[in-house]
């Protein structure tokens, strides 16, 4: 590989710092690299192969000079700054929902369409974290026979809300050993000890906008543009790594043996078949890129049905380290 001219626009933020991160574990030839965030982080400094790198106020003149730009902002500064990114004729790869539903805009996760990525008009889309994790165990039985609907129940980790989810979780634990009282600011309800099964604002539908990104974004990954997806999104009290339990029914039937070689033979995936334990946990996929799945097994409402559990890390596989991916696919 080249070397690169790069940015990370929100590199103060839990995406943004994991994104520096890799950029070191991945062995990317950095020539340049640019920190970018808001006026209220600039001048702060952050770490990067043995050096300090002064985080530098974000403007429209940030980006000339580059070849990417790694978005791991929120949605309106990355609406703000795309024309900018484009105007410099660095590709942006941008981590935040902005344009996942713009069809000019490809929405990839490498292993699976990576070939979407080539045909960009300088802006790609990572897609949602849930739908990564869900479709790196579904698209090795994609391959086998088109899948025709999901059921996905996701069990989604406190730091999907950031570092303030974290926090919360946190002080509402010490809180609750005390036996004292700390009222809920992130969450509409206690996190600690509990679970909420509602994530993102609702839709007409009545499912929420975060359980719409599995049917929505799943079509465009895997091209099938009748897929069927009913998705029931639940925050836990777990720090990291999102948890699913998936129920699919595909075109033909799948044996449980096919599957499982399907998925142990697929690029960012490990089956586990441990005889005392043929599950995942949170804790055993945070901190990789792998995507750990267990629980395989017919389903028995249907033909032509399988059920799974997958865990990743929805801040390295399920953001940064797919966006570092696509850039490692584009300029291979």
């Amino acid at each position: 590989m080249k070397e690169l001219k790069l940015a990370i626009l929100g590199a103060t933020g839990a995406v943004g710092r994991e994104m520096l991160l890799l950029l070191e574990e991945y062995q990317i030839p950095v020539k340049e690299l640019r920190l970018l965030s808001g006026k209220k982080s600039a001048g702060t400094t952050l770490p990067f192969c043995g050096k300090n790198i002064v985080v530098e106020e974000a403007t429209e003149d940030s980006f000339k000079g580059l070849d990417y730009v790694l978005g791991a902002a929120e949605n309106a500064i990355s609406l703000h700054f795309a024309p900018a990114i484009q105007r410099s004729g660095a590709v942006y790869i941008d981590n935040s929902s902005a344009f996942r539903a713009d069809p000019v805009v490809p929405l990839v996760i490498p292993e699976i369409n990576g070939e979407d990525a080539k045909r960009h008009q300088g802006i790609i889309a990572n897609p949602n974290c849930s739908t990564v994790i869900a479709l790196m165990a579904a698209a090795p039985l994609h391959a086998l026979s088109p899948i025709r609907s999901m059921v996905a129940s996701t069990y989604q980790a406190v730091s999907g809300a950031g570092a303030e989810g974290q926090r919360e979780l946190h002080e509402e634990l010490i809180a609750y050993a005390l036996e004292t009282r700390r009222d809920p600011v992130v969450f509409p309800v206690p996190i600690a000890m509990n679970v909420i099964p509602n994530i993102g604002a609702r839709t007409a539908n009545d499912y929420t906008d975060e359980e719409m990104k599995m049917q929505n974004e799943g079509r465009r990954i895997l091209h099938l543009p009748e897929l069927r997806v009913s998705c029931t999104c639940v925050r836990v009290p777990v720090l990291r790594s999102h948890s699913i339990s998936l129920n699919l029914w595909t075109q033909e039937k799948i044996s449980v043996a096919e599957a499982a070689d399907a998925i142990s033979k697929f690029p960012g995936c490990r089956l586990i078949t441990d005889s005392v334990r043929d599950y995942p946990t949170p804790l055993d996929a945070a901190g990789q890129d792998t995507i750990l799945v267990g629980r395989l097994r017919e389903d028995l409402t249907q033909e032509n049905g399988l059920a799974l559990w997958c865990c990743g890390d929805q801040i390295r596989k399920g953001a940064a380290a797919n966006a570092l991916q696509i850039l490692q696919y584009l300029e291979r």
